[in-house]
């Protein structure tokens, strides 16, 4: 099975600026940024609940836990929320009703949670839409682990960041191209 393909910067805008023309603008935007900028999986987005996410004041989390439940593997991890996502977060609540921590994050159109396979519908949908054809539910948690890897973060933390009890799996998320070889080559 083929891997997700991993997103440059230019395809990343594309992406969030196709999700703003559409009918659940601010929540699909906010979808792709989780994908993004937190590295979750579509059964991971799909699962998450306004409490996870906000304190009781409504203030996004810097961190959270993600359930076993909501996880695979039926493992707690941590998340992690950069001052982007924080942003993001804290836009989009603001166009919910967050009183009620238990309500899904991201309502589907139906007003309860997203499954894992429609989360992964919405992705296609949106990446399709933007002719990225390689792309699925699985590029922004690539993406993620591929970027922090080419920052320099290691193997081991990255696996913890993933949820991963092995580091031969977080490799096998990390994207190499020419750009990075060559880039490489030069650090001599």
């Amino acid at each position: 099975m083929k891997q997700a393909q991993t997103l440059n910067e230019a395809q990343l805008r594309r992406v969030l600026q196709y999700c703003r023309s559409r009918r659940h603008a601010m929540r699909d935007e906010t979808i792709v940024l989780v994908s993004f900028y937190a590295g979750l999986r579509a059964k991971e987005i799909a699962s998450l609940c306004v409490g996870d996410v906000m304190d009781a004041a409504g203030n996004v989390r810097e961190q959270f836990v993600l359930r076993a439940i909501q996880s695979k593997g039926g493992r707690t991890r941590t998340v992690y929320v950069n001052q982007r996502l924080r942003r993001a977060l804290a836009d989009y609540a603001l166009t919910i009703n967050i009183s009620d921590a238990q309500a899904p994050l991201f309502a589907s159109q139906k007003g309860g949670h997203f499954s894992p396979t429609t989360m992964c519908q919405l992705f296609q949908d949106i990446y399709r839409a933007v002719g990225l054809k390689d792309a699925s539910s699985h590029s922004g948690r690539r993406t993620y682990i591929t970027r922090l890897a080419n920052k320099g973060v290691g193997v081991r933390v990255l696996a913890a960041l993933a949820g991963h009890s092995s580091i031969q799996v977080t490799q096998r998320y990390i994207d190499v191209n020419s750009d990075q070889m060559a880039a490489a080559v030069e650090l001599l």
